[in-house]
């Protein structure tokens, strides 16, 4: 309960969110399933709790801002599949320019992060590792913990997991933006 008194599941409930029906038609929809949609929406919201917390402590273990700690995840799992990350690879994946990906490696380069040499079969470009220490931190703290999610997963049937992939995916969907412009306008990256 919060100081003003609302319940953290109140925040999601469409009843409290939206009362006149403004954004969301509930005509037809029973009040049973209000509920339940409710007691979803706070479930979710609790995820996304969870998530800025462990991403916040991670963050802060690793003395790291989250676009670094994205390159890092992304060397991390290139290395695990064999792969080769380059500089225009990692400014991909983070969806930033060449420019703000040299300011970013030069950053981690300089706190022992990663190293940079010498691409193994293209003399043009550099091969991006993430260095054994800070694999093996970011590995045995925030690797550990964002892996339990993986036993949350495998204690559902496949059925129920199918229809959790549905849901999720469904409402990735619905929330994305799609060249709105209120979204457009002012819009600060997180680079």
């Amino acid at each position: 309960m919060s100081p003003d008194g609302l319940a953290h599941a109140a925040i999601y409930d469409v009843e409290a969110s939206d009362p006149r029906s403004t954004l969301v038609d509930r005509t037809g929809v029973e009040p049973e399933d209000l509920r339940q949609i409710a007691a979803l929406m706070g479930a979710l919201g609790s995820l996304r709790d969870a998530e800025q917390k462990l991403s916040l402590a991670s963050r802060r273990y690793m003395r790291l801002n989250e676009t670094d700690m994205r390159a890092l995840h992304y060397l991390i799992v290139c290395a695990n599949r064999g792969a080769t990350a380059t500089p225009g690879g990692i400014a991909t994946h983070l969806g930033i320019s060449t420019a703000s990906t040299t300011k970013l490696l030069d950053r981690l380069e300089k706190g022992g992060h990663i190293r940079r040499a010498p691409h193994p079969t293209d003399r043009r470009a550099l091969a991006i590792t993430i260095t054994p220490e800070t694999r093996h931190a970011a590995m045995e703290t925030v690797g550990k913990q964002q892996a339990k999610r993986f036993y949350s997963a495998a204690r559902l049937t496949p059925d129920e997991r199918e229809v959790v992939i549905r849901f999720l995916t469904d409402m990735a969907e619905e929330i994305a933006l799609r060249d709105e412009p209120w979204a457009q306008a002012g819009v600060a990256t997180s680079e």
